[in-house]
């Protein structure tokens, strides 16, 4: 086939020229053996003209290679209407080794922006054209329809030195408008439908996940749960919102399953129909499934040899803990409480119910409750608080209770808790210092708050019983 080629229709086209060539010389070699082998054969100078046709044969095969080598049997381009090799290929494996790029590959940022478009043909196209130009990658993109336009969210790769600014000024450019943009992180690389399934599991496990998953789901936002608030009648308090709930641009309200209302405010952007909706179904959720909590325990040993208890407790542990009040002395109960001893009793049924927390119970080995621990959501912010049976103070337990309500805000995304105390209840300050974290104080109406700023790392680096037993005999007094 080395005289054939193909057109550009793919039928074969024979170069007759080249054939030519060769048959002429083909005619020519043998006619020339032949004349030298009668003049060989016959004549006296025979081998001086065997040496002189060796010569020229030689000359012919040299002729002929570069013939060869300067026109190759593949025909050019022009003839098949092949193209070109590319650049990368037709040069030699130095070439292709400087010309590869650097392999540290250019450093890029995830930004969260959410814009609102006009509805119309050609808007979204409008707007990731300019994303485009920027150099900005598209990673996903969700759309929340409203009645005048559409709101869409982009999770977007951008250069490194792009700023956000510049982002939003091109989109704005383009036609988008109320544009809202922030960092993000991996963490945001998970799509929607996801996200919600693995928030509605974590809910269903434990109904003091409900704020956090709603907090993980809208972003930064402040969620609020208020008890029911009857009135003389027996009608609905002021704060009682319709089954549907309602939205209002920046605040959402819907009716708690236990009659209270839990109020969401996002006052940097406000909420779409399309969120409304999915908090909605997380909230009919939490009400079909109703109270629980995990009821895993550990049972542990204090220095002196007693065992104790500690699990997640609820509502129905409210007549144990009213139990262990009576025990308290008036002092323990002034410190927990800060306000009149006798309303203290009032406050167990909020502190014990999942929807506002997490309450950790330490039990004896006859199952009285001695010591009570609560991880607080407060807003966009945590609360801790302890108060444990006097007769029970000065044995590492509240330590031990600190470290893990701590170890919990960790895991669920908390940055901080905080704990108000008085100067005075020295247990607290050094279960607090005991931590090991860095603590902010600061003092508000004769009262210490006390603000821990949690590190995962450090946090998770060792159980917090055993850092209590390393200071359970130290030379500080621990009043808890």
């Amino acid at each position: 086939m080395s005289d054939v080629t193909r057109a550009k229709n793919g039928r074969p086209v024979h170069h007759w020229r080249r054939d030519v060539v060769e048959l002429a010389a083909l005619f020519t070699a043998v006619a020339v053996a032949d004349a030298v082998a009668n003049l060989v054969g016959h004549g006296p100078d025979g081998p001086a003209l065997l040496a002189i046709s060796a010569i020229v044969l030689v000359a012919t095969a040299g002729f002929h290679t570069w013939w060869s080598r300067r026109h190759g049997h593949a025909p050019p381009t022009g003839d098949t209407g092949a193209r070109p090799l590319p650049t990368e290929q037709q040069a030699g494996p130095s070439d292709q080794a400087s010309a590869t790029p650097d392999p540290v590959a250019e450093e890029s940022t995830l930004w969260r922006m959410r814009t609102t478009v006009k509805d119309a043909p050609g808007s979204l196209a409008a707007l990731c054209t300019a994303l485009a130009g920027q150099r900005v990658d598209i990673l996903s993109l969700q759309t929340h329809p409203l009645a005048d336009g559409t709101v869409d969210e982009f999770l977007l790769r951008a250069p490194g030195d792009l700023a956000g600014s510049e982002i939003t000024r091109a989109v704005a450019l383009a036609g988008g408008s109320d544009t809202w943009i922030e960092r993000a992180d991996a963490h945001d690389l998970v799509d929607a439908p996801t996200r919600v399934l693995g928030l509605a599991a974590r809910t269903a496990l434990d109904a003091a996940e409900l704020p956090l998953a709603l907090r993980q789901l809208l972003g930064r936002c402040t969620i609020r749960s208020q008890p029911a608030k009857p009135v003389a009648g027996g009608g609905a308090g002021p704060e009682a919102v319709p089954a549907e709930g309602i939205l209002e641009d920046t605040v959402m309200r819907l009716r708690a399953p236990e009659g209270g209302v839990i109020t969401v405010e996002r006052p940097y952007l406000p909420f779409t129909p399309t969120e409304f909706a999915r908090v909605r179904a997380l909230m009919e959720l939490d009400a079909q499934l109703g109270p629980r909590v995990p009821r895993s325990h550990d049972v542990l040993t204090l220095p002196e040899g007693s065992d104790i208890t500690v699990r997640r407790a609820d509502t129905g542990d409210l007549e144990a803990a009213r139990a262990m009040h009576e025990r308290c002395s008036q002092r323990t109960l002034g410190m927990r409480y800060h306000g009149p001893v006798g309303d203290a009793d009032r406050y167990l049924n909020h502190l014990l119910s999942p929807r506002f927390g997490r309450t950790l119970t330490v039990r004896t080995a006859s199952g009285r409750v001695v010591g009570l621990g609560h991880l607080l959501w407060d807003g966009d912010e945590t609360e801790v608080a302890l108060l444990i049976e006097d007769a029970w103070q000065r044995r590492g337990i509240g330590g031990e209770l600190l470290g893990r309500l701590v170890a919990m805000a960790v895991e669920a995304g908390c940055a901080s808790v905080y704990a108000v105390t008085q100067a005075s209840n020295t247990g607290m300050v050094a279960a607090m210092r005991g931590l090991g974290l860095p603590l902010d104080y600061q003092i508000e109406e004769g009262t210490l708050v006390i603000t821990a700023r949690l590190d995962a790392a450090s946090v998770a680096a060792r159980p917090p019983y055993e850092r209590q037993r390393e200071r359970e005999f130290s030379e500080e007094t621990v009043r808890d």
